[in-house]
């Protein structure tokens, strides 16, 4: 525990020392109330703080108070408005009405990916896609050409992420017509990069859809699936840190047929579930 305890002192001119509030306090109190990019780092100080953080117990704990309180905010896109509104019960009705930073009615914004209230959104009259945080009014094109940043609908994919330097990644998955493309957006060097993708799968010709992305651990997961035939489906896996996709089955259900589902991610208990129907 000498790691522990090298981390709780601090040690001024005057040889002050703060208490020893000991580890068990540390994870129980304060570490799940910090946000994520705190506790993300905090897994570095230590192989026992990697492995008490990365613990199904301590993620629980961490969603129940990120939860708590008005930090929490709902955004609300309407016809011809849009508003921001608190998560708290006694809060819910005092919203807040914000202006698009974009030419067009709320109705033609389309919401590809969200992360830590950053928003990825295309415009329904131009296809462009934007980085936006509605909280502090930011908004940037990420559109350079026809190569570069435009979504096409029912085809495309986009997922948005942290990589391991902390800078936010949008990660386009283009279907042509027997081709995939990938490429990744770098919200700090404000470029784009090609990314290799699988290579000879079926679900590159037409007819396949791919789903949102779903954001769990240091993947971002898909489900891809043929439009026409049921049971046509394989889940997409790409690892953030390396840069690299994975095919994954589907699981089987019932008789042994394949169903048709999305995959969703419980922070609170720390898994990642298949809703298939």
């Amino acid at each position: 525990m000498k790691k522990f305890k090298g981390c709780l002192y601090s040690t001024s001119e005057s040889n002050t020392k703060l208490p020893d509030l000991g580890p068990d306090l540390i994870m129980s109190e304060i570490m799940p109330r910090l946000p994520a990019k705190c506790v993300g780092r905090a897994k570095k100080v230590c192989k026992e703080w990697l492995s008490c953080i990365s613990s199904k117990e301590f993620v629980m704990m961490h969603c129940r108070h990120m939860c708590k309180g008005s930090r929490q905010k709902i955004l609300s896109i309407g016809q011809e408005s849009c508003f921001i509104s608190n998560t708290g019960v006694d809060l819910v009705d005092e919203k807040t009405m914000i202006t698009l930073p974009f030419h067009v009615r709320p109705s033609d914004v389309w919401i590809l990916s969200s992360l830590n209230g950053l928003l990825c959104v295309c415009l329904r009259n131009t296809f462009e896609m934007l980085i936006w945080n509605p909280l502090i009014r930011s908004c940037i094109n990420i559109s350079y050409s026809k190569s570069y940043g435009f979504f096409k609908i029912y085809s495309d994919a986009v997922g948005l992420y942290i990589d391991s330097s902390n800078d936010y990644i949008v990660l386009h998955i283009k279907h042509g017509r027997f081709t995939v493309d990938v490429m990744a957006y770098s919200r700090r060097t404000s470029h784009w990069k090609r990314i290799p993708f699988l290579q000879k799968r079926h679900y590159h010709t037409n007819g396949y859809v791919w789903s949102g992305e779903t954001f769990c651990e240091d993947g971002l997961y898909f489900t891809v699936f043929q439009f026409w035939l049921a049971g046509d489906i394989v889940i997409i896996r790409f690892d953030v840190n390396t840069e690299t996709f994975l095919e994954i089955g589907f699981p089987y259900v019932g008789n042994g047929e394949t169903c048709q589902g999305n995959l969703i991610w419980l922070w609170i208990y720390g898994v990642m579930k298949v809703s298939i129907g």
